[in-house]
C-alpha cells in the first residue's frame, strides 16, 4: 500500500491555497475575530452608557418640570447659568462633596495601609481578625447609615452614653449643622476601610521579599524600608485604590440619605450634589435643573478620574 507524505513545503502550499480559496470576508473575520465576538458585548454596554447621558444632557437643554413626558421648551444653557450662579444650594453642595470625597478618602487610604501593613506578615490568628475586619463591607449603605442614626441618637443612642460613662458631655452627632458632615465621613470610613485594606493587601503579597531584605541588610529602619522600598513599589495599587474609591466616594449617596433624610438635613448640613440633585428630581420634579447639575457632577467626575488616571501611568 502506498503511503503518501507531506513536506514541509507541500503544507505550505495546501495552506496558501486554503487560504486563496477563502472568501475575503471569512479571512477579514477570521483577522478581526477577537472583536467580533467582543462587540456584542460593547455594544450592549455603550447603549446602556449613552443613552442615559444623552438623554440627561437633553433635559439639561430645557425647562422640563413636573413630569418627563410633559411639554418642555428648549432653553439652551439658562440651565447652567442658572445653576452655577447659584450660591445659596448649589456651590455650597460642591464643597459639601470635595470635602466629603476629600476627608474619607485621605483617612481610607492612611488607615487601610496602615491596617494593611498589619496583615502583611503572618501572625497567630490572622484569618480571624481578616474576616473581622472585612465585616463592614458585608451590610449595604442603607443598613449601616440607619444603624449608625440609631447609635449617634441624641437621646437613645449608644454613643453620648458612652461618653457619659467617661465624664464628657452630650454631643449632637448628626443631629449638629456642624458636627453631621463629619459624623457622616466617620460612618463612611467605618465601612469602606476594608475595601482599601483589600486592595493594598493584595499589592503588598505581590512584593518581592528581595528589596526588603537588601534595605534592612544595609540598616534600614522600618520606616525607611517603607517610605524608600515599600511605598515605590506599592504605588501603583495605591493609585487604583484612589482612583476606584475616590470616584465611589464622589457618588456617596446612601448613607447620607438614610442618616439625614431629604435635603441633606434641615439646614442642608450633608448635601452634596447627590443629595441636591435627587431632590431636585423627586422632591421638586425639576427634571431640567437636576439634570444640569448631574451633567456638571459626570464633567467632574470624568476629570477626576482623568487626573488621576494620568497620575496612575506616571507611577507606572
Amino acid at each position: 500500500m502506498a503511503v503518501t507524505t507531506t513536506t514541509p513545503s507541500t503544507a505550505g502550499k495546501t495552506s496558501l491555497t486554503t487560504s486563496a480559496s477563502t472568501p475575503g470576508w471569512a479571512r477579514w473575520a477570521n483577522r478581526h475575530r477577537k472583536w467580533l465576538f467582543a462587540s456584542p458585548a460593547m455594544v450592549f454596554v455603550a447603549v446602556l452608557i449613552i443613552f442615559p447621558v444623552a438623554w440627561t444632557l437633553y433635559l439639561s437643554l430645557t425647562n422640563a418640570e413636573g413630569s418627563v413626558r410633559a411639554e418642555s421648551e428648549f432653553v439652551g444653557f439658562a440651565n447652567y447659568l442658572d445653576v452655577l450662579s447659584d450660591t445659596e444650594r448649589f456651590w455650597p453642595a460642591v464643597l459639601r462633596t470635595v470635602v466629603f470625597t476629600g476627608g474619607v478618602l485621605a483617612a481610607e487610604i492612611v488607615l487601610g495601609m496602615a491596617i494593611a501593613l498589619l496583615l502583611w506578615r503572618p501572625f497567630k490568628g490572622e484569618k480571624w481578625v481578616r474576616v473581622a475586619i472585612l465585616l463592614p463591607l458585608v451590610a449595604t449603605p442603607v443598613a449601616v447609615g440607619m444603624m449608625w442614626r440609631l447609635i449617634f441618637d441624641p437621646n437613645i443612642g449608644m454613643a453620648n452614653r458612652v461618653l457619659g460613662w467617661v465624664g464628657l458631655g452630650p454631643w449632637p452627632w448628626l443631629a449638629g449643622e456642624h458636627s453631621a458632615l463629619p459624623t457622616t465621613m466617620l460612618i463612611d470610613v467605618w465601612q469602606w476601610t476594608p475595601m482599601i485594606v483589600l486592595i493594598l493587601l493584595a499589592g503588598l503579597t505581590s512584593l518581592s521579599d528581595e528589596p526588603q531584605e537588601a534595605a534592612l541588610i544595609d540598616g534600614a529602619s522600618a520606616w525607611q524600608r517603607f517610605r524608600h522600598v515599600t511605598l515605590p513599589l506599592l504605588m501603583p495599587t495605591l493609585v487604583v485604590a484612589v482612583l476606584l474609591r475616590g470616584i465611589d466616594a464622589l457618588k456617596t449617596f446612601d448613607i447620607l440619605y438614610a442618616t439625614k433624610g431629604k435635603g441633606g438635613g434641615s439646614f442642608h448640613e450633608v448635601e452634596t450634589l447627590n443629595v441636591y440633585a435627587y431632590g431636585l428630581s423627586f422632591d421638586y420634579n425639576e427634571y431640567g435643573v437636576s439634570s444640569t447639575v448631574l451633567i456638571i457632577f459626570f464633567l467632574i467626575i470624568i476629570g477626576s478620574m482623568w487626573a488621576v488616571t494620568s497620575r496612575r501611568k506616571d507611577a507606572a
